[in-house]
């Protein structure tokens, strides 16, 4: 039986838009540098400006994340992270604050813990969903199925090589947002964004996407408000888990605030 949501995420990049340029999105990985820190880092985050919270899940083999992300997730796992931190994190951050948490994950992981499992105990957590860049529309019926029965989005993820008809179905299987690959390559800080993303989201937005949201290679307020020119969001991740590492939770608070200066009304 299918359970019929409105899908918060969508509602808050929505409010985003009619409210200032557009929405923030930043990522942190849960366990980094330790679960209770992760857990007072995103809360920070949230205070300072995010809009929208992406948990990552740390995992062995990252084959899209950066350097930094890489490094951060490594020290989570060395740190002893298990994946049930994931919904103790979630659950935490949602009973201090009212944001959208979104889930981060390879699909190995999830598989591992069982999809059913995983889907019933983030939507118990109170989590908006799954960001799955490792599993396309085509081989995720079963995440389909069970995201729909559980009320959670599923973001597929689009990039600049999808053919149109990859672009419609991606378009047709995702709720919450498009997340809008920037540049081919793995995370991390760009001195500029390609600009195969601006025309990228206009593709998308003609195979039907409502909601497109812009990440990898984002990390300045002139990012921001340049992917908002075109796009309904932005996402942020690297730049965060740079100024959590080098400067705790303060640092990263107070480079929110500065790439939230992105988002302000035009």
């Amino acid at each position: 039986m299918s359970v019929t949501t409105q899908s918060r995420v969508a509602e808050t990049i929505r409010a985003a838009n009619a409210e200032r340029r557009g929405a923030l999105i930043g990522y942190l990985p849960v366990g980094f540098p330790d679960l209770d820190t992760s857990v007072e880092a995103a809360i920070a985050m949230v205070h300072a400006g995010v809009d929208v919270l992406e948990f990552g899940v740390p995992y062995s083999d990252p084959v899209m994340d950066g350097a930094i992300i890489q490094e951060a997730t490594q020290t989570a796992l060395a740190g002893g992270f298990r994946l049930a931190h994931v919904f103790d994190a979630v659950r935490r951050v949602r009973d201090a604050v009212d944001v959208p948490v979104l889930i981060m994950t390879y699909w190995n992981p999830v598989m591992q813990y069982g999809v059913d499992r995983f889907a019933a105990d983030l939507a118990a957590a109170g989590g908006a969903g799954l960001i799955t860049p490792d599993i396309t529309p085509e081989a995720a019926a079963d995440w389909i199925e069970t995201s729909d029965r559980h009320g959670l989005d599923r973001v597929f993820l689009a990039a600049p090589s999808s053919s149109d008809e990859r672009l419609a179905l991606v378009a047709a299987s995702t709720t919450g947002f498009v997340y809008t690959v920037s540049t081919m390559g793995i995370t991390g800080e760009r001195a500029e964004l390609d600009a195969a993303a601006r025309g990228l989201t206009a593709r998308l937005r003609a195979q039907g996407a409502e909601l497109a949201c812009v990440g990898i290679g984002i990390s300045t307020a002139e990012q921001v408000a340049a992917a908002l020119d075109y796009a309904d969001g932005a996402i942020v991740g690297t730049a965060f888990v740079r100024a959590l590492r080098d400067g705790g939770v303060p640092q990263l608070a107070e480079t929110v605030r500065q790439i939230a200066a992105g988002t302000a009304a035009r």
